[in-house]
């Protein structure tokens, strides 16, 4: 348990829904990727008992969440993200909760889920909450050939409080270090 209104800061970075298992990879001694692996998490979700329980929790409440959540279950339908949905909103719910009244919290995630996020936190935090939306963009991976690359990931960043807010920015941004130079 966590005392309420104590956090100042929360950094969140769930699973993304990606529908993959992850394995953790090693490396040899002299630093060459190791043959050894371990399944490390799956990031599936399945509309199941548990899933039903998790999102008739929320929609018992009657609260903007579990109105979002309700009336996201009529766009989606019962399915995998309405799963991961149904387990993200209470936690966000318990996030806000513990945050003080300045506090801050930046939910990291991809563009699977992104916007349905986005409408849990302005449920849960009220839109009045919403400060910033962070894209990271990435260079790796291969280029699509038919559809524009998937190379990004989104924090959103949120304040419990619409009129009262703590930003360093010196501690959060870094100089970009462009492979051109």
């Amino acid at each position: 348990y966590i005392k309420d209104e104590s956090v100042d800061l929360i950094y969140l970075d769930p699973q993304f829904q990606s529908g993959r298992d992850y394995n953790a990879l090693f490396e040899e001694a002299d630093g060459s990727q190791s043959r050894a692996q371990v399944a490390a998490f799956s990031d599936t979700w399945e509309w199941g008992p548990d899933a039903v329980a998790a999102f008739e929790a929320v929609a018992a409440v009657g609260d903007p969440v579990s109105v979002a959540l309700v009336s996201l279950r009529s766009i989606l339908g019962t399915n995998s993200l309405l799963a991961y949905l149904s387990m993200m909103a209470p936690r966000l719910v318990e996030l806000r909760r513990v945050l003080k009244p300045a506090g801050s919290i930046y939910l990291h995630c991809d563009p699977t889920a992104s916007h349905y996020l986005k409408v849990l936190m302005d449920c849960v935090f009220g839109a009045g909450g919403f400060r910033n939306e962070v894209i990271w963009h990435y260079d790796q991976g291969a280029r699509g050939k038919h559809e524009f690359g998937h190379k990004h990931d989104v924090i959103f960043w949120y304040s419990r409080s619409a009129k009262e807010w703590t930003f360093n920015k010196d501690a959060v941004l870094v100089p970009f270090k462009s492979k051109m130079t």
